[in-house]
């Protein structure tokens, strides 16, 4: 399995930004599409994940309310909508894909691929 993510630049803060993420290769393989970030000299913590079938999402609370997982018809492909942005939020923002059960979604460990990440910068 393969994903790439796109969409990180520098923003300001208040800003909103999107990332996309597309996998291919193996898709059978995996139940669950996951957002990751890992700061600088910080351990890499859960961001948002949605299952590939029906609706089931999970947020962190940092980002619940500014933040949306989504996707649309592909659904191998995952959308990140981010609002009111913070230089917090400042971050590499990882794409992975597993099949975690949902209690278990927000544990790293729970997923088997992940892409390149993608680098997002909030300015103050």
């Amino acid at each position: 399995v393969n994903l790439v993510e796109s969409g990180g630049r520098l923003v300001h803060a208040g800003d909103s930004l999107p990332l996309s993420c597309s996998a291919s290769g193996g898709l059978a393989d995996f139940d669950t599409m996951a957002w990751f970030r890992q700061a600088p000299g910080k351990e890499r913590e859960f961001v948002a994940g949605r299952k590939t079938s029906g609706s089931s999402t999970r947020y962190a609370d940092s980002v619940q309310g500014r933040f949306t997982i989504s996707r649309n018809n592909n659904r191998f492909a995952v959308y990140l909508q981010m609002a009111d942005l913070t230089p917090e939020d400042t971050a590499v923002y990882f794409c992975a894909a597993g099949s975690p059960l949902t209690s278990q979604m927000e544990r790293a460990a729970s997923y088997f691929y992940w892409g390149q990440g993608t680098q997002v910068v909030v300015s103050a």
